[in-house]
């Protein structure tokens, strides 16, 4: 039997747990293999469709990936497989484990169909290979790349710390 003060110790207990961030992004294509990438309003720079994984209403992050996505820029596609997981330290915030999915190669009529959230997006571009770090900034920009390599090689998931590959 449950007692209150078992109740009490454990939520206790569980708040005084480390604290971990997670996002969930997704690696959309076109048929010449550039990456799609958004520009958001609220930061600098650009980055790709995602966003918080809302872990507390018990969203995961594949769930999470597929409805940033929607939101963000109207195209409701489950995602395929993880081609990447990313720890991420921050300075002024607890990490962020990030998860990289596949989400395939984006036809024409795809890339017409994009309707960009307004509230967060002020636009959406594609990119090759080659400008994918001058356009996605230091550990993102390393995980679109190692995300672009698993999908080149057939490998397995990346495992990265700050973007760089662990495994």
């Amino acid at each position: 039997m449950t007692t209150t003060q078992d109740t009490q110790d454990y939520a206790a207990y569980i708040a005084s747990l480390p604290r971990v961030l997670a996002g969930a992004t997704v690696l959309f294509r076109d048929e010449e293999g550039r990456v799609l990438i958004v520009e958001p309003n609220y930061r600098e720079g650009w980055v790709l469709p995602g966003g918080t994984i809302e872990s507390d209403d018990g969203e995961s992050p594949r769930e999470a990936a597929r409805r940033e996505t929607a939101e963000e820029i109207g195209l409701d596609r489950e995602p395929g497989r993880l081609l990447a997981v990313d720890w991420v330290r921050g300075s002024a915030r607890p990490p962020v484990v990030v998860y990289l999915y596949d989400g395939g190669v984006l036809g024409e009529e795809e890339l017409r169909a994009i309707r960009l959230q307004e509230s967060e997006l002020l636009s959406w571009r594609l990119v090759p290979r080659e400008d994918v770090t001058g356009f996605l900034r230091g550990d993102l920009g390393r995980r679109v790349l190692a995300g672009l390599d698993v999908l080149a090689d057939g490998s397995g998931t990346a495992e990265l710390e700050d973007g760089y590959r662990v495994r």
